[in-house]
């Protein structure tokens, strides 16, 4: 009897750079991890035999928004002095976050920062903090930003503000509260770069 050989074709994976990256490939990207997060963080939460829409429910109180923003006062000014202080290299990403919202319109940064801030969240701190708790996410949020990992200030950085949402969602008792946060850290974070080049 003849044998039927199957060829499994070899998959190459390479690091890209932000210089060979398109704006449109970068959001495909984006897309598609962010898609990719929200299905784990839901299977995760079933695992848990949790229900995902109670994360979601507004609480009788509205602390939690000011957790959230408090946090991101905090964090945006921290982030402003050290971004005075450090070396511009120090804080480098490779350029990722100027070419994804360097000429992105208004609306569409604030929808990324939605969607970064509802899927992100689910995920590490609805899900994997529940089981691990924010110590730990906090590593897995961190290593997961590979692009900072070369300088360890922003990785560093990553690790205490990926704490600190882990701590307001603790102390709110609701994932709304790090939600608000993280939402406003990147609407802003983004708003900055978009009208910095604008203003260049």
């Amino acid at each position: 009897m003849r044998k039927i050989k199957f060829k499994i074709p070899k998959i190459k994976i390479k690091q890209v750079t932000a210089d060979q990256l398109t704006e449109r490939l970068l959001l495909l990207n984006l897309y598609i991890t962010q898609g990719l997060t929200l299905f784990i963080g839901l299977i995760w939460l079933l695992f848990q035999k949790r229900n995902p829409f109670e994360l979601f429910s507004l609480p009788k109180n509205e602390s939690f928004v000011a957790w959230g923003l408090g946090l991101a006062a905090i964090m945006l000014a921290v982030d402003f002095l050290v971004s005075r202080i450090m070396p511009e290299e120090s804080m480098d990403d490779g350029g990722i976050n100027q070419l994804l919202f360097g000429n992105r319109p208004i609306w569409h940064i604030i929808c990324i920062a939605a969607i970064v801030a509802v899927c992100e969240e689910l995920l590490f701190r609805g899900a994997i903090q529940y089981a691990i708790g924010p110590y730990w996410t906090s590593i897995i949020f961190a290593v997961i930003h590979i692009r900072y990992l070369k300088h360890w200030i922003p990785t560093g950085w990553v690790f205490l503000s990926s704490y600190g949402l882990g701590y307001i969602y603790i102390q709110s008792g609701t994932l709304l509260a790090p939600i608000v946060c993280h939402f406003v850290i990147d609407c802003i974070s983004g708003f900055v770069i978009r009208f910095r080049r604008e203003a260049s």
